[in-house]
């Protein structure tokens, strides 16, 4: 997190919480050597907040909860388990972490940094989900860089 001689304001909004627990997560990731996306759809229909791969390939879903209200609203969560090794909240620090079930990860972050409270129950995927999970990553992030570079698509 931010050093002590350094205030950062707290976000005042839901999806400026859930922006800035995003970025800082997604930042803390990179700098662990993985690849990220946001918003990556699932077979089911069901959508990940955050998926990570590590190096050697190790899926990770990150599920960012905004808010009390937000994590209480929402039990699509349950559904990422199969399509992961790892799964996490993010949330910001001022979230209460004894909401998060303990067999879940927790990651705590702000916009810039993120710091892993709690790793979660590794379940590993079998060879033929987890051929399909990095399908699914490496299409969806190259048709965002696509349409990044040709907004008019």
């Amino acid at each position: 997190m931010q050093p002590a001689d350094t205030k950062v304001e707290s976000p005042r909004s839901r999806p400026d919480t859930t922006a800035a627990v995003t970025r800082g997560t997604r930042r803390f990731f990179a700098l662990s050597g993985h690849a990220t996306v946001t918003e990556l759809s699932l077979k089911g229909g069901r959508r990940a907040d955050i998926m990570a791969i590590d190096p050697k390939g190790a899926v990770t879903i990150v599920e960012v909860k905004s808010s009390i209200e937000d994590f209480r609203a929402d039990g699509k969560w349950f559904d990422y388990g199969p399509y992961c090794d790892h799964f996490y909240f993010a949330v910001a620090a001022d979230f209460p972490a004894d909401l998060i079930p303990d067999h879940c990860g927790l990651i705590i972050a702000d916009a810039y940094e993120a710091v892993i409270e709690r790793e979660p129950e590794p379940t590993p995927l079998n060879a033929a989900r987890r051929k399909a999970v990095l399908l699914r990553f490496a299409q969806a992030t190259a048709g965002k860089l696509w349409r990044l570079e040709d907004p008019q698509i």
